[in-house]
C-alpha cells in the first residue's frame, strides 16, 4: 500500500514536469509566430508586381474597412457591395480579420471579390486570419503578412504590418525602424490589433506588450500621418506625437456596421470621413 502511495507520487510528479516541459517548448513557438510569418515578407502570391507599385501623383483618396469576416457566400456578397462606393478610390486597404476562420475558402473568396474591383485591395493580417493551421493558408494564397508599398510617381509610402498575435516581434520592428528612414513625405501604416480602446491602458483587448506599442510609437512619431487599425469592431481617433491613430469600425460580422474610412490626400493636406455602406 505504501509502495501504491509512492508510485502515484512519482507519477503526479512526473506529470507536472512533463506539462512544464510541454509548455516551455510550445509557448514560444507560438509566441514567436510572427517572426516566422516575418521570414517570407518579401513573398507575393496575391499582389501583382504592379499592385506592389502605386501611380498616385499628388492628389489621390483611397478607403480603409476593417474586420470583414468573410465566412460563406452572404458574407462575400456583403464585401462585394463595397464595388458600388469606390468612386475615385485608388486602392483599398482592409486592416485586418478577412476572414471569419483563416481558411483556404474563405481566403479565395476574399481573393475573388477583391480581384472585382479594378483597383489594388491590400489585406493585412488579424487574429480571425490565423486561425487555421497557423496562417498556412495566408502564406499560401496571399503571401505576405508585413510589406511595403511605395509609390515611384508620387510622394507616399504604405506599410502593411502583422500584429496578429498581438505583438509585433523583434525582427518586424526591426526592419520597420530601418524602412522607415526611406519612407516618403505622406506615410501611412496599417495594422489589425489596436493600440488604444476605451477602457485605459491596460485592457486586454489591445496590443499586449506596451512597450512594444511605445518603440512603433517612437519610430512612427513624426514620420506618419496615419496608422489605421481595427479588431476592436468600434472607432477611436487618438492623436499623439503628430500622429492619428485611427481605429475602424468593423465592415462585417453579425454586429455589421458596414463603415469605410475614406482618405484624401492632396497638396492641400489629409483629410478623412467615414461612411457607412
Amino acid at each position: 500500500m505504501v509502495v501504491y502511495k509512492i508510485n502515484q507520487k512519482m507519477i503526479h510528479t512526473l506529470l507536472i514536469i512533463f506539462s512544464l516541459i510541454t509548455v516551455s517548448c510550445s509557448l514560444p513557438q507560438y509566441y514567436n509566430e510572427y517572426d516566422s510569418r516575418f521570414s517570407y515578407h518579401d513573398i507575393f502570391n496575391y499582389l501583382s508586381q504592379d499592385e506592389r507599385t502605386l501611380d498616385l501623383g499628388d492628389s489621390y483618396s483611397f478607403i480603409v474597412l476593417s474586420d470583414i469576416h468573410i465566412s460563406d457566400s452572404i458574407s462575400a456578397n456583403e464585401f462585394a457591395k463595397l464595388k458600388s462606393r469606390l468612386g475615385d478610390a485608388q486602392f483599398i486597404v482592409i486592416t485586418g480579420d478577412i476572414t471569419q476562420n483563416g481558411t483556404k475558402e474563405e481566403i479565395q473568396k476574399f481573393i475573388d471579390v477583391a480581384r472585382t474591383f479594378g483597383i489594388p485591395c491590400y489585406p493585412v493580417m488579424g487574429n480571425h486570419d490565423i486561425y487555421t493551421n497557423r496562417a498556412g493558408p495566408w502564406e499560401e494564397l496571399i503571401g505576405s503578412s508585413c510589406y511595403r508599398i511605395d509609390s515611384p510617381s508620387g510622394d507616399t509610402t504604405l506599410f502593411m504590418l502583422d500584429n496578429a498575435n498581438g505583438s509585433f516581434g523583434h525582427d518586424q520592428i526591426e526592419w520597420l525602424e530601418k524602412e522607415m528612414k526611406s519612407a516618403k513625405d505622406h506615410t501611412f501604416v496599417f495594422a489589425h490589433d489596436n493600440f488604444f480602446t476605451e477602457n485605459g491602458l491596460y485592457d486586454y483587448e489591445q496590443i499586449t506588450d506596451i512597450n512594444e506599442r511605445a518603440r512603433v510609437m517612437s519610430l512612427l512619431k513624426g514620420q506618419c500621418d496615419i496608422m489605421f487599425m481595427g479588431h476592436l469592431h468600434k472607432r477611436i481617433v487618438k492623436k499623439l506625437g503628430g500622429v492619428t491613430y485611427i481605429m475602424v469600425e468593423n465592415y462585417g460580422a453579425s454586429e455589421a456596421t458596414g463603415t469605410i474610412c475614406r482618405v484624401h490626400v492632396s497638396r492641400e493636406g489629409i483629410n478623412y470621413t467615414f461612411e457607412k455602406i
